[in-house]
């Protein structure tokens, strides 16, 4: 195993522990420090598949570690703050919903382009959407420990949820958008290809003018 994908390891190992403090109330700064994890395994995401194309060390395991790595810790980090209120239902649940669903149609679509021998190159809406995931999602956390400890409230809190708020909100909008963009540019991925007629072979031909 390459070290981009030890890398990739790390970043689920990082999975149940960043869980386990988010949902720690009794420890102090458990969602500082939940956030903290999050902006490490992004960073780790960055860092592997930097050294995975600087050094050329891409693999079919990389290229299946890597994407699962990515959308286990969003898809757990979109659920925990829905679920504690920190992003306010039903709003939580339809930004959850949306980028979710999204990962897994994507992840649908890239099944079916792999099974018909199709690249399918990322494009600068999927980095846009994940910069602004990356960004929000750890301000959300601190958000959570902000109310949680009662450090500032007020005019700073509603400022803090304010800017949190059009954060996840451009990154549910840029989900939608890539999404779209992606399938639009690989609809070709989509279509039927027909069966190739079968021919008898050639030896066969020969035979059976040899028979008559």
């Amino acid at each position: 195993m390459n070290l981009p994908n030890k890398i990739s390891c790390v970043r689920i190992a990082l999975l149940p522990v960043f869980i386990f403090f988010y949902l720690a109330t009794f420890i102090p700064c458990n969602y500082l420090i939940a956030g903290i994890i999050f902006a490490i395994a992004a960073f780790t995401d960055f860092l592997d598949g930097k050294i995975a194309r600087k050094y050329n060390l891409v693999t079919n395991l990389g290229k299946f570690l890597d994407p699962i790595a990515d959308k286990l810790i969003v898809m757990a980090a979109l659920i925990l703050v829905t679920v504690d209120g920190t992003i306010p239902n039903p709003y939580g649940i339809i930004i959850s919903t949306i980028i979710i669903g999204r990962e897994l149609i994507i992840s649908a679509f890239r099944q079916i382009a792999a099974a018909k021998n199709v690249i399918m190159a990322a494009d600068m809406w999927g980095k846009y959407k994940t910069t602004f995931q990356t960004i929000a999602l750890p301000l959300l956390m601190f958000q959570a420990q902000v109310v949680a400890s009662n450090w500032f409230s007020g005019t700073g809190l509603m400022v803090l949820q304010i800017i949190n708020y059009v954060l996840i909100g451009i990154a549910t909008v840029l989900t939608i958008v890539s999404g779209i963009n992606y399938i639009v540019k690989n609809k070709q991925v989509l279509k039927d290809t027909p069966a190739p007629k079968t021919e008898k072979p050639e030896i066969e031909a020969e035979t059976n003018s040899e028979q008559k």
